[in-house]
């Protein structure tokens, strides 16, 4: 799963990128088959304009280049191609690429006219709810290809003559939003690529404080949906952490247990003293999220977790889960080392609960 392609569906409805005079005339480039070894698998996406790529990527180097070139000529002449490139050039090669693979790519120009179908996609992100953007693509003569695009929130019915979802089993479709992977359908001429569009993990920080403002930059740039919550207005403000989506000036203990429960939250407190942190753990303990932890030093979690326990906040199941002190021991000392070692176990935690297989 591409962690950052529901940021390209938003430059994609807005249609940023096109350039002056030139809206709407964006190209998607989205690998749909992957053999062997490639810099990145199915379902990696990227977007081009006038001046070149725009956002995402499927992969950099010489892959990427011969998708950018495929996307010159597609905007130029309007029309979707779908390209086959082999990574196995000689090593003596120095512009090659030897990762021994091979990448089916389309490259579609006609995006500006599914700016519907993007926006129905973004609209059940905003609403937390999941969905597949499906593409019907026809090959034609040499390299080209006629593509149809349609969106459907998981859950919603499939009618009959639906040109794009009519023939697709619904059992399918779950089950590519289950896995998180995108997977291409054949069928003689015509394939079938199937993408889920999962929401963005939420991370909730307590604290908008020097750690939690760097955690919430890196956070952004990590493609989490960040929520900052502090108690005072001189923190709690989009000036003093303007990577933040949602900003909450209130009481931080009370803030925190008015989050929505899901199984993609990672709460991180990062709160400017002992007491907030343990409001913010006894709101946060305990509800299946995906991730909390709390800062501190070994003295204070231990001192904590007797606290937790013998006041019956938390079973020692609830505290094992607990990632305290926080982070990755990376013999972190500055605020930006804090914050590195903290957004990296929040990528590993991440990275291990996409696996197959798992909830």
């Amino acid at each position: 799963m591409i962690y950052s392609f529901p940021k390209l569906l938003e430059t994609l409805a807005a249609g940023r990128g096109a350039g002056p005079g030139e809206e709407g005339r964006l190209a998607l480039a989205t690998i749909v088959e992957a053999e062997g070894s490639t810099p990145q698998g199915v379902g990696a996406a990227a977007v081009f304009g006038a001046a070149g790529l725009v956002a995402g990527t499927v992969g950099g180097g010489l892959l990427e280049a011969r998708v950018a070139a495929a996307a010159d000529q597609a905007l130029e002449d309007g029309e979707p191609r779908l390209i086959s490139i082999r990574l196995d050039a000689d090593p003596s090669d120095v512009e090659g690429a030897v990762c021994g693979g091979a990448a089916l790519v389309l490259v579609d120009p006609g995006v500006g006219a599914a700016r519907g179908v993007f926006a129905g996609a973004i609209e059940g992100l905003k609403k937390r709810r999941a969905g597949v953007l499906a593409y019907r693509i026809r090959a034609g003569h040499d390299d080209t290809a006629a593509v149809e695009r349609g969106f459907l929130p998981l859950g919603a019915p499939v009618l009959p003559d639906d040109p794009v979802f009519g023939d697709i089993a619904p059992g399918l479709l779950e089950d590519v939003v289950a896995g998180g992977r995108a997977r291409l359908l054949r069928e003689g001429k015509r394939l079938t690529f199937v993408q889920p569009v999962l929401p963005l993990a939420r991370l909730i920080i307590a604290g908008a404080g020097h750690i939690g403002k760097a955690v919430a930059h890196l956070g952004s740039l990590l493609d989490f949906r960040v929520t900052v919550i502090d108690d005072r207005a001189e923190f709690a403000n989009i000036v003093n952490v303007p990577e933040a989506e949602e900003m909450v000036f209130s009481d931080i203990g009370e803030a925190v247990r008015a989050v929505e429960d899901a199984p993609d939250n990672y709460f991180v407190i990062v709160t400017r003293g002992h007491q907030k942190d343990a409001e913010a753990l006894r709101a946060a303990i305990g509800r299946g999220a995906a991730y909390v932890g709390m800062i501190g030093s070994r003295a204070k979690v231990e001192l904590m977790k007797c606290e937790f326990l013998e006041s019956g906040w938390a079973t020692a199941e609830e505290w094992e889960k607990v990632h305290a002190p926080i982070g990755f021991d990376i013999g972190s000392k500055t605020v930006e080392e804090i914050a590195v070692s903290i957004a990296a176990e929040l990528v590993a935690v991440r990275a291990k609960r996409r696996e197959p297989g798992r909830p």
